[in-house]
């Protein structure tokens, strides 16, 4: 009898030829997905380990010098030398105030004589004035250079101290290397502050 007949599966109704080749077309795809889940399982940890591997730190200067005793130290004995390079200039400048004042209210009764005797000295103060002032602003940078030189030579040992211990490969100044963003996790400041007040005070 000639009843109905289940239609057949597709896989029954395609050539051979086309069905080997949808098989290895998909055994390519998972290949190539296999390879790239290999690829990237292998890839982390190189990363991590990279990570690891180049570990740095930032350090405030400016915090340093400011917020360290030996750094407020420093900064009251210049601020101290400057207050007296201050006090000596205003001796000056008053000396060559009462010169041109006496210029000023005796022209009419001093000689031709003793009025120019006055007024070289005005002239000879003025240049004592400033030649004071530039010998007073070098003297001030160069107990500035003198100063914070020591300091630098006290602190940098302790700042290799700490980065040894803590395995950084590389230091960088926060504010003056170039660097644009640094999280504060890597900036050890207080770290450096801790170990350099620690040593300045036994």
């Amino acid at each position: 009898m000639g009843g109905l007949r289940a239609p057949r599966s597709e896989v029954y109704n395609t050539p051979p030829e086309r069905v080997g080749k949808r098989l290895r077309a998909k055994e390519f795809d998972m290949k190539r997905v296999l390879v790239a889940l290999v690829v990237a399982l292998l890839a982390a940890p190189v990363v991590v380990r990279a990570q690891e591997a180049f570990k740095f730190a930032v350090i405030d200067v400016d915090r340093i010098r400011d917020e360290s005793t030996m750094g407020k130290e420093i900064k009251g004995r210049l601020m101290k030398l400057q207050e007296e390079k201050i006090a000596q200039g205003k001796r000056l400048a008053d000396e060559l105030e009462a010169i041109r004042k006496q210029v000023a209210t005796q022209a009419a009764t001093l000689s031709d004589a003793k009025l120019k005797e006055l007024q070289k000295r005005g002239e000879d103060k003025q240049v004592e004035i400033d030649r004071f002032q530039e010998d007073a602003r070098q003297q001030l940078m160069e107990a500035q250079r003198k100063e914070f030189a020591d300091l630098e030579k006290q602190v940098m040992p302790l700042i290799n101290e700490l980065c040894r211990e803590m395995k950084y490969l590389m230091v960088f100044n926060k504010y003056q290397s170039g660097l644009i963003y640094a999280d504060e996790a890597v900036d050890v400041t207080d770290k450096v502050l801790v170990r350099f007040n620690s040593k300045v005070t036994k």
